[in-house]
């Protein structure tokens, strides 16, 4: 239904614009700094969770709303941005309580995993780079003579999810790479949950000043 070509113009396209880090990316480094690596294995889950959550929306045009909707953006906008200010202060006020044996938590954590998905889900689809990218870019890929216009897009949409499941790991990997290096003393782990803490709340200001292309 999706021919090669579609699919090879699109994924050369997501993949320009994944490559260029966003809220996403950011937000899986501050996760990766404040709590290490098992809670930024888990944001990647929910982000990506959330941006095809964003593609669904799209393909049955939920998405044109907010996009042609300033009221409407902005009002998903701030949320997300609100969320993510709410995270950080969340991390630096328990920057004092992070050990280094916390860095990889037991498996047995389960509802704190589950809570860090839906944490990712609701950054991803409030991620305003992936509501523009979705709702002004997808739909220009879909072949309209073929039809099952809604399909072809959700089927698109795996594209960029697939990209981004492969970059943002690396980012939260590498991450927590540089938290495991710098955790050699309870101190300076505080010290680098509040970086991930101060990163969080900065990226959540910037998401909030962030206006819509038109």
């Amino acid at each position: 239904m999706v021919s090669a070509h579609s699919i090879l113009a699109f994924a050369a396209m997501s993949l320009l614009v994944i490559v260029i880090p966003g809220p996403s990316v950011l937000f899986v480094i501050g996760r990766a700094l404040a709590h290490g690596r098992r809670t930024a294995l888990a944001t990647v889950l929910g982000n990506l969770l959330g941006s095809y959550l964003l593609v669904i929306a799209v393909a049955w045009g939920l998405g044109a709303l907010v996009e042609t909707s300033a009221a409407v953006f902005t009002g998903v906008k701030l949320a997300g941005a609100a969320y993510l200010v709410y995270l950080g202060v969340q991390a630096f006020r328990h920057r004092k309580e992070m050990r280094a044996a916390d860095m990889d938590a037991p498996a047995g954590e389960r509802r704190g995993d589950l809570r860090t998905i839906a944490d990712g889900i609701l950054v991803g689809v409030t991620n305003p780079k992936g509501i523009v990218f979705f709702a002004a870019v997808l739909p220009q890929f879909v072949d309209h003579s073929a039809g099952h216009l809604p399909l072809q897009m959700m089927l698109l949409g795996l594209v960029p999810v697939a990209i981004g499941l492969i970059t943002d790991t690396l980012w939260g990997l590498g991450a927590s790479a540089a938290r495991s290096w710098l955790a050699r003393s309870d101190r300076r782990l505080s010290m680098v949950g509040a970086a991930g803490g101060f990163a969080m709340i900065g990226l959540g200001l910037t998401v909030a000043a962030t206006g819509r292309a038109d």
